[in-house]
């Protein structure tokens, strides 16, 4: 029975294929699969920290709330009272494979680069007409800082 460690959102996860988790609100659109972050992967008798070449693709079941919290709060003989309430912002995911090697996303091959064309010559008579930009004046040095006179201090008077 193949398991991995995954990290959703700041939170780590143990999980199995067919699994279905309740995590906090993703940002990822209802049937739309991802992989997350993998940190371990196990089962077996095998164990692998930070796999390379594995993953876990998660589908996006749909959205929730979690379960509603009641918070009152209350200081006696003052006439204190305040009561807030809390439902949490869930998504609900399953996990369809764990452990499948990722694979290179396939790249199209390479268009052969069409051989540009020489660029046609210019005369030598059009280069001579066309004007030089005029140098520029060479900067003056820095005079040297000078340096600050340090307070003395002051002597007391008795």
């Amino acid at each position: 029975m193949t398991y991995a460690i995954i990290s959703l959102g700041g939170k780590q996860y143990r999980v199995q294929q067919g699994q279905r988790l309740l995590v906090d609100r993703l940002a990822q659109a209802e049937g739309k699969t991802f992989h997350p972050d993998v940190l371990f992967v196990g089962g077996d008798g095998k164990a692998e920290f930070a796999p390379t070449g594995q993953q876990v693709t998660v589908k996006v079941v749909g959205d929730a709330l979690g379960e509603k919290i009641r918070i009152g709060k209350y200081k006696r003989r003052t006439g204190y009272k305040r009561h807030t309430g809390h439902r949490a912002k869930l998504t609900r995911i399953e996990i369809t494979a764990v452990g499948a090697p990722a694979r290179a996303a396939a790249k199209p091959k390479a268009e052969p680069k069409p051989k540009a064309e020489p660029k046609p010559r210019v005369a030598a008579a059009s280069k001579a007409a066309a004007p030089k930009a005029a140098p520029k004046a060479a900067a003056k040095p820095k005079a040297p800082a000078k340096p600050r006179a340090k307070a003395e201090p002051k002597e007391e008077a008795e």
